[in-house]
């Protein structure tokens, strides 16, 4: 198969891109900067919201799977910008091309469009997929992703790496390795899925709570016994805006984040997890954090 793939110097984008090629697939990856030939891989130079370049970007491909996505933007305009213009742009290019299968990445966070923009902003790109006339579309809500190569849980690492594990007030999360979505989303470029919402996880009943997850898992992880402390919403807050402060626009912790981040339950929804048939989750949780805090120290990030 020719996939196109949105996303692909990303995080899960890059690990999608390696399993596809390993494969035997190849892939046409959007990219914004120039990059290294890679066998297998042919860079379109264009972004989201440059037409032209999408309708590069398809030409000749089996599937389109839509990665890129904005989780962190400085208002609502941003977010809308990146999730849902540039949703509705990819979806436009795969119909202009008559592109029979669509994979969007969505987030759990779409369940609760009312709490942050980036919810609503998810909200919204998953109806620019799933009002479209695209013949075969299937919408994946990953929980929080990790797994070497993820920056978005390097704080946390380095926290638990002092013993210390800072965590939402009380809840529950789910949560998947990488490699386990990229399996997923692969899966779905190969079939005609006929308009599913997929929720997939780790397997883990009823997922984790935070300290669980952020302190016991984690900590185990990188060898240290973690003391868990669950921060109030308020005190959640004011961090972000130091956050912001110290860290400008590279803050991981921002107001849009602490909203959903407090909200008690982002397990995946078990009448959503996809069937076993096609895919279930292979990489233990435990056996993933080790190998993330592994790559974190390999690469002085611990």
């Amino acid at each position: 198969m020719i996939l196109a793939i949105t996303g692909a110097t990303g995080f899960v984008g890059s690990h999608l891109v390696d399993l596809v090629l390993r494969e035997g697939h190849q892939v046409r990856a959007l990219t914004r900067r120039q990059q290294p030939a890679q066998p297998g891989v042919a860079w379109i130079a264009g972004a989201l919201d440059a037409p032209e370049s999408l309708d590069n970007l398809v030409l000749g491909a089996d599937a389109v799977i839509h990665v890129a996505g904005v989780v962190n933007a400085p208002d609502r305009a941003g977010f809308a910008l990146g999730n849902i213009d540039g949703t509705r742009a990819m979806v436009a290019a795969a119909l202009g091309a008559g592109i029979g299968r669509f994979v969007h990445v969505s987030s759990l966070a779409a369940r609760e469009p009312l709490l942050s923009n980036y919810g609503w902003s998810k909200a919204e790109a998953e109806r620019e997929v799933s009002g479209s006339s695209l013949p075969a579309w299937a919408i994946v809500r990953p929980p929080a992703v990790y797994g070497p190569g993820d920056m978005e849980m390097r704080d946390t690492f380095r926290l638990a790496n002092m013993g210390i594990a800072l965590t939402p007030p009380p809840g529950r999360m789910s949560v998947i390795h990488v490699d386990d979505l990229a399996r997923l989303l692969l899966a779905l470029a190969q079939t005609r899925d006929q308009g599913s919402v997929l929720e997939p996880d780790d397997g883990r009943p009823d997922g984790w709570t935070h300290a669980d997850f952020l302190g016991g898992a984690i900590g185990a992880a990188v060898g240290r016994r973690v003391a868990s402390i669950a921060l109030p919403a308020p005190l959640l807050s004011l961090a972000a805006r130091a956050d912001r402060l110290f860290r400008g626009g590279r803050a991981k912790l921002t107001a849009d984040r602490v909203s959903y981040i407090c909200h008690p339950d982002w397990t995946a929804d078990p009448a959503k997890r996809p069937d076993p048939a096609l895919w279930q989750p292979r990489i233990p949780t435990s056996e993933g954090l080790a190998q993330t805090a592994a790559w974190y120290r390999a690469n002085g990030l611990l």
